[in-house]
């Protein structure tokens, strides 16, 4: 299991980036452990898809205060319809939770779950769940996790290009 953190610092939310940090760090501890990582390893092959994942970690998530694919999140937006895999709200603000597999880089879906953050004005933060490494049918390796962090790492660092999105927290299953 891989997990990094990307931040604007204590940005502006203190409060709620000090809870987040505590619901991320417990759910990087349940991943960790040898029952989920066995698990994982089991459902992650090829073929497999992002909702055997996403059934390993809904138990702990709804623990964790989630809920599974909120709705109207998006109301005021262009694109209404867009749903996270799960969202909890955390004092003013709130986190969005995607779960990726096969499509994190080859289909920038680790880019859309970003960009989703970004519009949703009750959340600002994403836990971010994608392969360490993703095999495909021709024997090629993506090393989705590392590819995902240098792709978040550019929206953090201290320059202009800051958006409204506090924090991702990447975990690598």
């Amino acid at each position: 299991m891989k997990y990094n953190k990307f931040s604007k610092g204590t940005g502006n939310l203190p409060e709620e980036s000090e809870q987040v940090s505590s619901i991320a760090e417990q759910l990087r501890e349940y991943m960790a452990t040898d029952l989920v990582r066995s698990r994982i390893g089991e459902v992650h092959k090829l073929n497999g898809n992002s909702h055997e994942i996403q059934s390993l970690l809904e138990e702990k998530l709804l623990e964790l205060g989630f809920k599974s694919e909120k709705r109207d999140l998006f109301k005021g937006c262009k694109v209404p319809s867009l749903r996270p895999d799960f969202y909890r709200e955390v004092g003013e603000s709130g986190i969005l939770v995607e779960i990726e597999r096969g499509k994190t880089i080859a289909n920038n879906m680790d880019l859309l779950d970003f960009w989703k953050c970004h519009l949703c004005a009750e959340a600002d933060f994403l836990f971010l769940v994608v392969p360490c490494e993703r095999m495909s049918r021709n024997g090629q390796v993506t090393r989705a996790f590392d590819r995902a962090s240098k792709r978040m790492a550019t929206f953090f660092e201290p320059t202009t290009n800051y958006v409204n999105v506090e924090a991702v927290y990447l975990f690598g299953y």
